[in-house]
């Protein structure tokens, strides 16, 4: 859980550098020379748990006779041992880095605080090779993303690999990267490499983020990896309908249904949804690519954001700053729960509402530290809201109530009487499938239902209003307070019986509309006057203040 917005001390500029380690009490190993965990040789001696995972399944198989190719191959195994040990032994004892202090003009070390220095400035340094020495150097104030990285070798062995790169490093040529690391001293390294960092030049850098394509983990969990395979076959069907083929006549698709029929369901059914899966995933990853091809989210100058990407289809979108009102921080069920987030611009000038979302996107599936990165780049300061969900006001607990309410009547109920209905007319089974889909679909919709409401949230952080909302799309939106132009509350017989109103602010841009479900009836008005002043107010009657006009008597 993190702690509530914080916005920063009187006189502190958005988006401002955090302060460094103080001087007196230099980093842990701050300038001197660093190596890699001694634990380094045996990753890179984890190929052989292949080789020899195979040998020994031959032994236990043939009895534990072991033949003249099998010693071949072991002697071989032992030499390309020998060998790859030692060029990782030579590559750990070469392999060297440090975060240097600043030089000043007189060749001294600079400040320790990570001011300038002179001529200077605070650098994190990797030095390896050889034959050839290699030195790569790369200033703190310009690293943007520190990433730690763990196989299940590496996880077993207690170490991980750290890589550090700049925005402009999305195909990992300029990042430097550490394999492999103690977890603790990796911990360590990338909080003395985030602390010295400057936040003020990421977010005033002109190239805000590139394409890095370690991203395509994050294609198949999208909407495209079931949606697409379904919405492919749809087209194919109007297609061959509309030259006079029936597609459920052909005779490939009569005998895959006689199979499926005549082999057992359980057998047939999984491995359909496999193969459904397996072609949503390679669909996705295609899309992905040809979306998102040579994707550069840069700003041109000062007022011009621009958007540029595509492969067969490029689309080079460009966003004025003074029409861009906000950022929407989007992340779907399974892109969540991979760790995965996308970002799009609330702006005006973008067309209609199926324009806006094509052109709209500022980021492609990717890690949420990136989109919350790139959000801050876009806004020019940092992303507010970007904690736990817990850092916004919550809404009341009966909206929770109201969730599981309608899960249960429009998910379970339906479903439920419905196989019982057809158990009872036809066959006992549908009977036993009819508790067990009860039991499965009310123990999912309780849990949506939680994850919903611990979703929901709303405030105001600077010059902005902060709302997050849904389950199986997370929004976090953030939007200027000045761009709301009007309010609407809506109600119903249900929500004004459980004390509630849904709030929606009006802006002309993005999707002209953005709701806040569920806030407290008593308290709607107030956080509407208080977001965007100069609305409500001659509406509002404050405590004290007369409910109505006083009575005339008629003469």
């Amino acid at each position: 859980m993190s702690a509530p917005l914080d916005h920063g001390a009187p006189g502190t500029q958005p988006g401002a550098a955090p302060a460094a380690p103080d001087a007196g009490t230099p980093a842990r190993g701050t300038g001197e020379w660093r190596r890699l965990d001694p634990r380094t040789l045996l990753v890179h001696c984890g190929w052989l748990a292949a080789p020899l995972g195979s040998l020994a399944l031959t032994a236990l198989a043939t009895g534990g006779r072991i033949t003249a190719k099998t010693w071949f191959t072991l002697g071989a195994l032992a030499v390309s041992f020998a060998v790859v040990t030692t060029i990782g032994l030579i590559r750990w004892a070469r392999t060297e880095f440090r975060i240097a202090a600043p030089r000043s003009r007189d060749g001294g070390a600079g400040d320790a605080a990570g001011g300038d220095g002179g001529s200077g400035a605070r650098t994190f340094d990797v030095r390896s090779g050889l034959l050839t020495r290699r030195l790569r150097s790369v200033p703190l104030h310009r690293i943007r993303t520190v990433d730690l990285t763990a196989s299940p070798l590496h996880r077993l062995l207690g170490v991980t690999v750290l890589r550090a790169g700049t925005a402009g490093s999305g195909d990992g040529s300029k990042e430097l990267s550490l394999e492999a690391l103690a977890v603790p001293e990796a911990e360590r390294l990338r909080a003395e490499l985030l602390a010295y960092a400057d936040a003020e030049a990421a977010t005033n850098d002109p190239v805000v983020a590139r394409i890095n394509w370690r991203w395509l983990r994050y294609a198949p969990l999208t909407f495209w990896v079931i949606g697409g395979v379904f919405v492919v076959a749809g087209s194919a069907y109007r297609v061959l309908d509309g030259i006079g083929i029936e597609p459920w006549k052909l005779g490939f698709v009569q005998r895959a249904f006689t199979e499926l029929g005549a082999d057992a369901l359980w057998l047939t059914i999984p491995a359909a949804l496999l193969a459904v899966l397996a072609l949503g995933s390679v669909g996705a990853v295609v899309l992905y690519v040809e979306n998102w091809w040579n994707y550069c989210l840069e700003w041109t100058d000062a007022r011009t954001l621009r958007v540029r990407r595509g492969l067969f289809t490029t689309r080079a979108v460009t966003l004025e700053r003074a029409r861009l009102r906000g950022v929407l921080l989007r992340e779907p069920l399974l892109l969540r729960a991979g760790g995965g987030a996308m970002v799009r611009a609330v702006a005006g000038g973008l067309g209609n509402r199926e324009e806006n979302r094509k052109r709209s996107g500022l980021l492609p599936p990717a890690p949420r530290t990136e989109a919350l990165r790139v959000a801050g780049g876009t806004l020019r300061a940092p992303f507010p809201g970007s904690g736990s969900p817990a850092a916004l006001a919550p809404h009341p607990r009966v909206a929770l109530r109201r969730r599981r309410v309608r899960g249960l009547l429009f998910a379970v109920l339906p479903g439920t009487a419905v196989l019982a209905g057809l158990g009872a007319a036809f066959t006992p089974v549908l009977l036993h499938c009819a508790w067990i889909y009860a039991v499965l679909t009310t123990a999912l919709v309780l849990w949506l239902a939680r994850d919903a409401y611990r979703s929901l949230g709303h405030g105001v952080d600077g010059r902005y209003l902060v709302t997050r909302s849904g389950t199986f799309s997370r929004d976090t939106l953030a939007l200027q307070r000045e761009a709301i132009a009007a309010w609407t509350f809506t109600t119903s017989p249900f929500t004004r019986r459980a004390g509630l109103v849904a709030l929606t602010a009006a802006v002309a841009a993005g999707e002209e509309g953005y709701r806040i479900p569920d806030l407290a009836a008593t308290e709607a008005a107030g956080f509407a006057a208080a977001a965007a002043p100069g609305i409500l107010e001659e509406f509002l009657v404050h405590p004290g203040e007369p409910g109505h006009l006083p009575e005339q008597r008629l003469p």
